[in-house]
């Protein structure tokens, strides 16, 4: 027990190990919410942000400074490979992609870039954090093909994302290429992500929802599994959180992934039924419940750890990212709430 205290509690409940008690973090967790995040942000532009390694780790330590979380994600975003294919990307202050992928022409124009020579200072990001937080696990993530199709059909977000399903349903063919296209991007994104010193990866497939399960199986899961194989040879906890999905939650807990990302729209106890507590569970409070008052965000983390118990492991986080109104004292409550009530997972 002693040697495995060594490893980071994060990493060891990705694993479905015995850990002394829940880890946390929170997605988006550097961000708008906080005054030293804002400052930093006044300085340069988003993608100026993502782009300047110093300034990019600088804010990812933020939150880890705050409260000490039990891992942190590297600052960037689901895009920055988008653009690497040769997209030109502006954020205004959503994304906004300069061309749209309509047809097969517009998809043999995209390349399969290089990460360290195209986005090398996402890598420098990682060196810099890992060297000046080494006890810290770090999260490597991406988008998934699904979502990132989705951006570069619409050319941007969308209420609906009814071009990009029109899009699968009239060119299916072309729509799979796109695809396949894309799960070769991020697997060498997250594979470089991971060499640079990642130590866990999560994809990001924030559109599924959008989708039948039917469809989600096929253009959904089906290129997110090629990106999970090829991950595998990296032996690093693999988190999947396909936002909405919650019908192929069985197919998705076969999926290879290590731990699976649940929305608060699904109970965890419902979560594990469905997935056969075949793997660890990652969620799953209403971002939303942190705007209200302390007393009932603690009363909501022990409803979650409740619906916890009993499973192969759970990492508490948030079922979306955390809202950029929440008071950064809210987060703290939470934070508290969660190593204060969080389940003991230890051997009898």
């Amino acid at each position: 027990m002693a040697a495995a205290a060594e490893e980071p509690l994060f990493l060891r409940a990705c694993r479905g190990e015995p850990v002394e008690r829940t880890p946390l973090w929170v997605m988006r967790q550097a961000g708008r919410y906080l005054p030293e995040y804002r400052e930093v942000r006044e300085k340069t532009t988003f993608l100026g942000l993502c782009k300047t390694p110093e300034l990019a780790a600088e804010v990812t330590f933020q939150p880890i400074r705050r409260y000490n979380l039990d891992a942190a994600i590297i600052f960037s975003d689901i895009l920055v490979p988008v653009e690497a294919m040769g997209v030109q990307l502006d954020f205004n202050p959503a994304p906004v992609l300069a061309t749209k992928v309509r047809t097969e022409a517009d998809v043999d124009r995209l390349i399969v870039p290089d990460p360290v020579k195209s986005m090398g200072y996402v890598m420098e990001s990682i060196r810099i954090f890992r060297s000046g937080m080494p006890k810290t696990p770090l999260i490597g993530f991406a988008g998934a093909p699904f979502t990132l199709m989705a951006y570069l059909v619409e050319g941007g977000g969308s209420k609906s994302y009814s071009q990009a399903k029109q899009f699968c349903y009239e060119h299916p063919k072309v729509a799979r290429k796109l695809l396949e296209k894309l799960s070769e991007t991020i697997s060498a994104h997250l594979i470089a992500q991971v060499e640079a010193g990642c130590q866990a990866v999560q994809i990001f497939d924030s559109w599924a929802g959008h989708l039948s399960k039917d469809d989600y199986l096929t253009f959904g899961l089906t290129p997110t599994l090629r990106i999970i194989e090829a991950l595998k040879k990296k032996n690093v906890p693999i988190i999947v959180f396909a936002k909405g999905a919650h019908a192929a939650l069985p197919e998705l807990s076969q999926s290879g992934a290590d731990v699976l990302g649940v929305d608060w729209t699904t109970p965890l106890d419902l979560a594990r039924q469905l997935t056969g507590d075949r793997v660890v569970l990652q969620g799953n409070l209403d971002p939303s419940v942190l705007l209200g008052p302390i007393e009932n965000i603690q009363t909501q983390v022990q409803r979650i750890l409740n619906e916890a118990q009993g499973g192969k492991g759970h990492v508490f986080n948030l079922g979306h990212g955390i809202l950029p109104e929440t008071k950064p004292e809210h987060m703290g409550a939470l934070v508290e709430a969660v190593k204060r009530l969080g389940v003991r997972r230890v051997p009898a």
